[in-house]
């Protein structure tokens, strides 16, 4: 099929390489001309394990583009994906103004000749199905009068579920594909379109091997629903992920208080099939795109129909609180922070991805350096987008960890990233003033970082007990804790 891609970030530029692998002939869109030659050399502008790779694959598959112009794309496209940006306004609701101007130009660029399916791969608030319908006939209306009656298309919502990280994957072997449509041709256009990853049959490409519970040939369902569905299903989904790490901050910190692990507490009830392991790690909080936005629209939705979304309050409440842990927890250990010299490893809102919005390394730093405390930071990725985006954060950036914690008073574990588990503790607490480290992501053993001689406080961790000879001791042997985004 002839595809068209609008918009090139992580959904737009993830999803055209996906398709193109699938072998469909696609054309990436955006009007952003830097981007859009960076990508015709093969360079992607975001940081995406094995995307570079998937790109040129797909070149000698279905075929990719990158273009500028939409409008010759768009004439000959089977499927159009509107994958362009809904940032938050101040009120909460998302900024439609990328998604309006898509549409519009679409309806410009149509003519009579086929049967067009456009499709809302952005996150979008629910009706938006509606509005693009309506923007698309009025852009065809306005250019081409003469053809309003004779263009023919439909509109569907498929919502991404891609994470940072880990979006070939994602992409390539979905749990569901959610495809929201109101008439049976725009659907089947669509069943047609992701034909082989519903079947599976395809073949995978090195860096990203399919994963065992396919290996047999099992179908990945494709769920049809409305487009209004489709877009709750959107909002619903990244609403409960958010609310699932939430509860697990909440219950740290009763954990703190009590001598309970949340390490083992999570364990415990991951197991339960009827809540599932993922997404129950505590810390200090998710960052990111999407929660945060997804939230916020969901509860101005809400408002719009007069209902207020009380436990989607709690759960932005209780991340925006958890943020502030590691200023507490350094408090309690260095009791004045001002002229400290304070080490952050990580700054990326997860591992394996560049992107720093909402990342809780910059809400820690700023407050850090509001108190008169010297920041160093290392992350293996973030670095450089990090002294892009924010070029007046006064943080010294360090080329590796051992120099970041050189003579700091103490040591923040911000992003988890895996090359930090490897890390020689022993090393690092030998380099520093105060061998104190705020585990934020809960990445180490307590125990194993006290033998390397660290002064160790993690998220929702019990504090040594002492016993009555004078040692310390724990009242449980600590597990890994369960595996979350």
């Amino acid at each position: 099929m002839r595809v068209t891609v609008i918009g090139t970030g992580y959904v737009g530029t993830v999803t055209g390489a996906c398709l193109a692998y699938l072998g469909h002939r696609v054309t990436c869109v955006d009007t952003n001309a830097a981007k859009i030659e960076k990508l015709r050399q093969g360079q992607t502008p975001i940081y995406e394990p094995g995307l570079e790779e998937l790109l040129a694959l797909a070149n000698q598959r279905g075929g990719i583009d990158f273009e500028t112009d939409l409008a010759a794309p768009v004439r000959v496209s089977d499927v159009i994906f509107i994958a362009v940006g809904t940032p938050p306004l101040p009120s909460g609701e998302s900024n439609l103004v990328y998604l309006e101007s898509a549409a519009r130009g679409i309806g410009a660029a149509m003519d009579g000749s086929r049967f067009r399916v456009i499709v809302n791969k952005s996150t979008v608030p629910i009706g938006s199905g509606n509005l693009v319908e309506t923007l698309v006939r009025e852009g065809v209306t306005e250019a081409n009068p003469s053809l309003s009656d004779s263009v023919a298309f439909g509109v569907a919502s498929n919502p991404e579920f891609l994470r940072e990280g880990s979006a070939i994957h994602d992409s390539l072997y979905p749990d569901r594909i959610v495809v929201g449509a109101e008439d049976p041709t725009t659907l089947e256009t669509m069943r047609e379109l992701y034909q082989p990853l519903i079947e599976q049959n395809f073949a995978e490409p090195s860096f990203a091997p399919r994963p065992q519970n396919l290996q047999s040939g099992e179908r990945v369902p494709m769920v049809a629903t409305t487009i209004t569905s489709a877009e709750m299903i959107k909002y619903s989904a990244n609403a409960f992920l958010a609310l699932k790490i939430g509860f697990s901050n909440e219950i740290s910190n009763i954990c703190e208080r009590v001598g309970a692990d949340v390490t083992e507490v999570m364990t415990g009830i991951g197991l339960d099939a009827r809540i599932g392991r993922a997404f129950l790690n505590a810390g200090i909080g998710w960052g990111g795109s999407c929660f945060g936005k997804d939230i916020s629209s969901l509860m101005h939705t809400a408002a719009e129909y007069g209902y207020q979304a009380r436990i989607l309050e709690a759960s932005l409440a209780v991340n925006r609180m958890q943020r502030g842990v590691v200023i507490q927890k350094l408090q309690e250990k260095l009791y004045i922070l001002k002229g400290r010299t304070i080490a952050l490893l990580g700054l990326a809102f997860k591992p394996n991805t560049d992107d720093l919005r909402d990342a809780p390394s910059l809400q820690i730093a700023e407050r850090l350096i509001q108190m008169g405390v010297r920041v160093r930071a290392y992350d293996p990725i973030a670095m450089g987008v990090c002294r892009e985006q924010y070029p007046d954060l006064r943080i010294c950036y360090c080329n590796d960890p051992v120099s970041a914690v050189d003579h700091a008073d103490a040591v923040v574990v911000v992003t988890e990233w895996p090359e930090f588990a490897e890390l020689d503790l022993k090393q690092l607490a030998d380099r520093m003033n105060n061998a104190v480290m705020i585990d934020g992501r809960n990445l180490f053993q307590p125990e194993k970082a006290r033998e390397a001689g660290f002064e160790y406080t993690g998220v929702g961790r019990a504090a040594p007990r002492w016993n009555g000879n004078g040692h310390a001791s724990h009242k449980t042997k600590p597990v890994a804790a369960a595996q979350g985004d």
